[in-house]
C-alpha cells in the first residue's frame, strides 16, 4: 500500500474537498480551474462566499480575455455600491 500523501482533484468544490480531508480519504485537495475565474479563490474559499462562473469559451487560446479580467470580491463590492 501507498503510505505517502493523497492528493484529490478533479471537480473539487469546497464542501467536497473539506469532506474528503475530513474523511482521511485525501490528505489534500489541488482545485484549478476555479483560480482562473477567481483570482482571490483562496479568500473566497475561506469566506466561504460565491465564485465567478468559468467561461470556458475563453479557455486555451485567443488573447487575455478570461485570464486577467475576472473580478475579486473587493471589485464586486465596489461595483455592487
Amino acid at each position: 500500500m501507498f503510505d505517502g500523501a493523497k492528493m484529490g482533484n478533479n471537480a473539487y468544490d469546497r464542501e467536497m474537498a473539506i469532506e474528503s480531508v475530513e474523511t482521511v480519504a485525501v490528505d489534500l485537495v489541488a482545485i484549478s480551474r476555479p483560480f482562473i475565474s477567481n483570482p482571490d479563490l483562496v479568500s473566497r474559499l475561506e469566506k466561504d462566499t460565491s465564485l465567478n462562473e468559468l467561461d470556458a469559451t475563453t479557455l486555451y487560446g485567443g488573447n487575455e480575455k478570461g485570464y486577467t479580467d475576472y473580478p475579486a470580491l473587493e471589485e464586486e463590492a465596489v461595483a455592487a455600491e
